[in-house]
């Protein structure tokens, strides 16, 4: 049946009010998206980490789970404390892996899937154990003697014959005492987001309640072991944003700025 025009304009009206919001594709931000793709007021599209500053910077994205290190690399965001991806000691899927002991690393083979962790890499490693390797994309054909890497392939591909790790999580626990935050929820400034804030909330509360499902549909097709994809996503993972999360984002910055990752001094967060 053809539309009328009334129809018409109401369903154009209806497709130009969808919030655009892009996601992390790993496992850990399954429990943060549960049920968005089935939302009609949002248009869901996911990307690795690196990619998401993109679609902000080109008004491609309205929301994004934005690497926290790259908020600071485009101005007019603001902060939803709506959810975020982090760990409160180990991370299990950010580790440094190396065939030599960690205070004698001289370069860094780096996944470029994610700014944060590249930065959180070399602040751990400046703050912790005086060193600023070289940073080299990562190309696992030739077995750097060290490198960096992230997501799922830490836990399904785990590189063989690396006697030396380093859990960034973990460092960074140890570095500072704080919990850690990969990414966090972050929006154009002068979006109207309406009620997607209170959208948000309640895909994180659905996800967490239904970790079995997500597990069974997400992480088992792809090789996670069952145990250990429900460890990841109930122990190790921590997904509110709080006070302490906030003190860490902002520590994570100055640290950041110290190195000149970023430029200094980091601007503030602003809190939607």
């Amino acid at each position: 049946m053809n539309e009328s025009p009334t129809e018409q304009a109401a369903a154009a009206h209806y497709c130009s009010e969808r919030l655009r919001v892009a996601s992390v594709a790993y496992f850990n931000s399954k429990p943060l998206i549960a049920g968005l793709d089935r939302d009609p007021a949002i248009g869901l599209s996911l990307a690795v980490p690196a990619k998401l500053i993109d679609g902000l910077r080109e008004g491609r994205t309205d929301v994004a789970l934005l690497p926290v290190i790259d908020y600071q690399r485009l101005d007019g965001l603001v902060v939803l404390p709506a959810g975020g991806i982090g760990c409160d000691g180990p991370t299990l899927t950010v580790r440094i892996f190396s065939r030599v002991p960690i205070v004698r690393i001289e370069s860094l083979a780096c996944d470029v899937e994610s700014h944060t962790s590249v930065a959180l890499a070399q602040v751990i490693l400046k703050e912790q154990y005086g060193l600023r390797p070289e940073l080299t994309a990562l190309d696992r054909a030739t077995a750097p003697p060290t490198l960096l890497l992230i997501g799922d392939k830490v836990v399904c591909d785990e590189p063989v014959g690396y006697p030396y790790q380093l859990d960034l999580g973990q460092a960074w626990k140890r570095l500072t005492g704080l919990p850690f935050v990969f990414a966090v929820w972050t929006a154009r400034i002068g979006v109207d987001l309406g009620d997607l804030p209170q959208r948000l909330q309640r895909a994180k509360e659905q996800g967490l309640a239904d970790v079995d499902r997500l597990v069974a549909t997400y992480a088992l097709p792809t090789g996670w072991p069952a145990d250990v994809a429900r460890r990841y996503l109930t122990e190790y993972l921590t997904y509110d944003i709080g006070p302490r999360q906030l003190e860490a984002i902002i520590r994570f910055h100055t640290l950041a700025a110290k190195l000149e990752l970023i430029d200094s001094p980091p601007r503030p967060l602003r809190i939607a």
